[in-house]
């Protein structure tokens, strides 16, 4: 039986019209996007008591939680930094609300808390995360994180005397941080929020048991909102990098070496523009990813005395698959790719030597972390549809791989039925498409169908676990996924065809996708729900605009879906070579044409639309669903539910409290 749906809270329309490149462009809800206004905070008040009076009545919704609760509260342990003899991780035991950062000493040592933040009386919105260990494992520098805002202090642990340090860098946007090898200081950059010169950008030197103020300018890199400083360093602290890259069309980037034995200036070895540039340390010798003359990425030495880039030397060449992730272990590089939607690693010495594949599981997501640090063992996270999260080891000389810690989600895995397809697009193009469902299921019914895809970034979708597919697998759904143009499941020329002007393409696809299923009896009218988050919740708004016929539900989470004025707050201007923008004419005209927000229609039978976002997005800014949901409701003639779940703490980072994520 259908739940009752009351009329929506009423939403003033205040219009503002802009003449964009000769084209009139009105925005009815402008004023929306002023965060902090009362009248702001009045609206999205009313918004959450009309959301939740709908949700809250869902029939089941105990029942429903019980299940979500029992494969979320499960023990979570991730990637351990292997320092020495010790082993630092962060570890969730069931049912608590955040992690806590653990160490270890060697294989079969006891368990210690380092870091607890529900003992430092923090909320239990606060999160921690590991960010630089010392070379000999006496010093720990963690960052908190409160809600899902990318914004984080960070502060400092005597490992040996299990004592916290006085020193602390404020909340703020960072950091690059490098402990001395004397271990009397370190050397950091970090955009410190709320301070009176926000765009100053700069690195500095701090002594440990000093303040702030004393510290001491190392690097000065220029003043400017687009302008950014990314500070790293090899694993001994003698030699450090400052990338200097601006958020801008062009990604243009200036990158100078500093030697620390040394009192000379930090010096510039290199800049450019228009290609990816990544560098980082193994051991003392620079390193880089980059895209320059090779689409698929290769991994490079750099020599600072002749860094002309005609002498760069090859560490990982180029291949015909696309160089996902990576990591420095030792003095090896261990290179994660994508062959044939699954997943695997490669690993390389400095003289550019194959020297092993790792023997990871098939049909799976691999997570490397490219933090480089003095060790001979890898260790990568797998998960896959019906393999709950796996942290393994790879001893690199040895060759021998082990499990480190696994999940102990409580599901069936043998039940589940998992199929790949290929569909044409609008284009002709063949798309895959993974399919999983309960075994034996699809041979009775058409299912009720949840899609999904990405289509960005270069990102790739590959199999991995988790708890909102798997319940509705157990709950009789045909859960899909789309590997759509944008991402990089086939190298950056898969990219490109959904990048900037082609990004039609990628809807294309995703609507191609929900076209095949029903034509081939996988789902039928009415039975086919969406979703996506970030560049896939702009992938959804854009699919519910353009075919609103074809979907029953679509959900989607801190998303993009104004793209004549995304790049205009906080951190979305850093998208601007993906997306373009609508101050370049030959950008608005594409712009204009798919986004979301500018392509509402009224009096249209939009699908039901639930809407997730919050004030710590500071990626996709919230005025997107803000604005959104009060044209939707505006517009919608279908009298399905068009609902904003708002919360103040929700942020772009996956850093909500056990209990959040339940709910």
């Amino acid at each position: 039986m259908p739940l009752t749906l009351n009329p929506p809270p009423p939403t003033p329309v205040d219009p503002v019209t802009e003449v964009l490149h000769g084209v009139s462009v009105t925005d009815p809800y402008r004023w929306l996007e002023d965060q902090n206004s009362p009248r702001t905070r009045k609206w999205l008040e009313e918004q959450a008591g009309y959301a939740h009076a709908y949700l809250d009545a869902v029939p089941g919704r105990d029942r429903i939680r019980k299940r979500v609760q029992q494969l979320l509260s499960v023990e979570v342990v991730s990637e351990p930094w292997k320092i020495g003899n010790r082993y630092f991780y962060l570890k969730r035991k069931a049912y608590t609300e955040q992690p806590v950062i653990m160490m270890r000493e060697g294989n079969s040592g006891e368990e210690t808390v380092l870091v607890d933040p529900a003992e430092k009386g923090k909320s239990n919105a606060a999160a921690v995360s590991i960010l630089k260990i010392s070379m000999d494992g006496s010093l720990l520098a963690y960052g908190i994180r409160h809600g899902g805002g990318d914004s984080q202090s960070v502060e400092f642990l005597d490992v040996d005397r299990n004592r916290i340090l006085p020193d602390r860098l404020p909340v703020g946007f960072g950091p690059g941080l490098v402990f001395s090898s004397d271990g009397q200081g370190f050397y950091y950059s970090h955009e410190i929020s709320g301070c009176s010169r926000p765009h100053y950008r700069a690195a500095y030197w701090h002594r440990f048991g000093t303040t702030l103020e004393e510290d001491t300018e190392i690097f000065f890199a220029g003043e400017h909102p687009n302008l950014h400083v990314a500070l790293c360093g090899s694993f001994t602290g003698r030699l450090i990098s400052y990338l200097v890259y601006e958020s801008k069309n062009s990604r243009p980037f200036r990158l100078y070496i500093q030697d620390t034995r040394s009192d000379k200036a930090p010096r510039k070895i290199l800049e450019g523009a228009d290609s990816v540039f990544a560098p980082f340390f193994v051991y003392d010798t620079l390193v880089a990813l980059t895209d320059w003359k090779s689409p698929n990425r290769r991994i490079v030495a750099v020599d600072p005395g002749h860094p002309d880039r005609n002498y760069w030397r090859d560490v990982v060449p180029e291949s015909g698959l696309r160089i996902k992730d990576f990591a420095a272990v030792g003095e090896f590089v261990c290179v994660g790719y994508v062959e044939n939607l699954s997943s695997r690693i490669e690993v390389f010495d400095l003289s550019s030597r194959h020297y092993a594949t790792v023997p990871a599981p098939p049909q799976g997501t691999i997570r490397l972390l490219p933090r480089p640090i003095q060790n001979d063992t890898l260790f990568y996270h797998f998960s896959s549809f019906d393999q709950p999260p796996t942290i393994f080891s790879y001893h690199i000389p040895s060759r021998e791989q082990k499990v480190w810690a696994k999940s102990p989600v409580m599901f069936d895995p043998s039940s589940f039925e998992i199929n790949q397809i290929s569909y044409q697009s609008k284009d002709g193009t063949s798309v895959p498409m993974f399919l999983v469902a309960r075994k034996g299921q699809r041979s009775t019914e058409p299912l009720p169908t949840f899609l999904t895809g990405y289509g960005g970034f270069g990102i790739t979708l590959t199999p991995q676990f988790n708890a909102y597919s798997t319940f509705l697998i157990e709950h009789g759904f045909l859960f899909a996924i789309a590997n759509l143009r944008g991402g990089g499941e086939f190298g950056e020329g898969w990219h490109r065809a959904g990048k900037r002007h082609n990004r039609q393409n990628a809807i294309d696809d995703f609507i191609a996708a929900a076209e095949w299923l029903l034509e081939n009896e996988y789902s039928t009218p009415g039975k086919i729900a969406i979703g996506g988050g970030s560049n896939g919740g702009l992938l959804v708004g854009a699919a519910l605009t353009q075919r609103p016929d074809l979907f029953r539900a679509v959900v989607c989470l801190g998303p993009l879906l104004d793209m004549l004025r995304y790049h205009l707050f906080d951190f979305a201007n850093a998208c601007i070579d993906e997306y373009g923008t609508s101050e370049i004419e030959d950008d608005f005209r594409h712009l204009v044409a798919y986004s979301p927000y500018h392509c509402v229609q009224e009096q249209v039978p939009y699908p039901a639309v639930l809407l997730i976002s919050g004030d710590a997005d500071t990626r996709c800014n919230p005025m997107h669903v803000r604005k959104m949901a009060a044209r939707l409701q505006a517009a919608t003639s279908s009298g399905r539910p068009i609902l904003l779940d708002y919360k103040s703490t929700w942020g772009h980072s996956p850093s909500q409290p056990l209990t959040g994520r339940i709910e």
